[in-house]
């Protein structure tokens, strides 16, 4: 039995040492360590030997098995390394070749322009206000001075949900919103989406609106014109001439439109503004008494002024495009230009 233990070792080590791939590695393994293997087999058979000899042979089985598995070790490692090797050699990169350059995103260009805007405010005081999408009529339209039968409601084209609500048609609920917080004085602009029924190449159902609203003691209209006045000139250049124009809105009074002198002509007239001179830019005015008393604010105390423009609008005219479709149309060869 010793002698068989001692050639089955043998035959074990040399035949590892002539593995070449795993796989073959581990059918010898099996071969040999394995239930049905032949070391298994010479173990199941120590039950015929004397009591002399079983310890013997026991613990020689135990060193045969080591060194075996010791051996079958040190080959595995061998052919897992040797496999690294050969497939580092067959897959090594030049990196000498130029890279493949992937270009750099950018801003769309209205979060660009709503970025601009939003910093000439902050730079004036103002701080930023948000406000729920999906509005109740109460804070869309009542309490701005817009009762169910007035007809300013039709000039909005809303999109009414089932249960009563609507799709904000600007963002001036949020001034509500903020003046029913009651913390006055009040400076803010509120930039965001808002959504109309109706698409053309100058309108679009989703679109985006920057209002502003002061809300304090003594404000007045003049307050009102000095605020807008240096935001287009920033916006648009020093240069630029800027008037204000007798208008209606329901939530203010008096109102004004307010127009900048014409991008393309300088103020001669031309087909962009309709031999005018003159753009519409944003419309504006001082906060109507009854707006106040909406939020339970007192208009004999307090006064103020808001005003809201579009985004879009700011970057067709600052940029020339003619078409609000092209903002939302995910064309690259749009979108690089700016």
């Amino acid at each position: 039995m010793q002698a068989k233990l001692q050639e089955l070792q043998a035959g074990a080590l040399a035949a590892t040492a002539k593995i070449d791939n795993i796989k073959s590695l581990e059918d010898l393994r099996l071969k040999y360590l394995g239930k049905k293997g032949e070391l298994t087999a010479i173990l199941n058979g120590l039950g015929a030997l004397s009591k002399e000899e079983r310890p013997l042979i026991g613990k020689l089985s135990n060193e045969v098995k080591a060194a075996i598995t010791a051996a079958l070790d040190q080959r595995l490692t061998a052919l897992e390394n040797q496999e690294i090797q050969q497939k580092l050699a067959s897959e090594t990169i030049d990196i000498t070749l130029p890279g493949r350059r992937i270009p750099a995103g950018r801003p769309h260009i209205l979060t660009t322009t709503r970025a601009e805007i939003v910093e000439i405010f902050s730079e004036l005081g103002y701080t930023v206000a948000d406000g729920p999408e999906l509005e109740d009529d109460f804070h869309n339209f009542e309490a701005l001075n817009m009762p169910k039968d007035h007809p300013a409601r039709d000039m909005h084209d809303t999109f009414y949900i089932d249960d009563g609500r609507v799709l904000r048609t600007h963002t001036s609920p949020v001034q509500i919103r903020l003046m029913e917080k009651g913390i006055l004085p009040l400076k803010a602009i509120m930039p965001g989406r808002v959504y109309r029924c109706d698409a053309d190449v100058t309108h679009s159902p989703v679109f985006h609106q920057v209002e502003g609203l002061v809300v304090g003691e003594n404000i007045t209209f003049g307050d009102l014109k000095g605020t807008l006045e240096l935001f287009l000139k920033r916006m648009f250049g020093a240069q630029r001439k800027v008037r204000f124009r007798n208008s209606f809105f329901p939530f203010t009074e008096p109102s004004a439109e307010v127009d900048v002198e014409c991008f393309v002509c300088g103020g001669k007239g031309c087909a962009l503004c309709k031999n005018t001179g003159w753009i519409e830019i944003l419309g504006s005015g001082s906060v109507d008494p009854n707006v106040f008393r909406a939020v339970n604010i007192d208009p004999e105390k307090y006064t103020g002024f808001a005003f809201g423009l579009g985004i879009e609008r700011i970057a067709m005219l600052k940029y020339g495009i003619k078409d609000i479709r092209l903002f939302y149309a995910s064309d690259l060869r749009f979108l690089k230009q700016f």
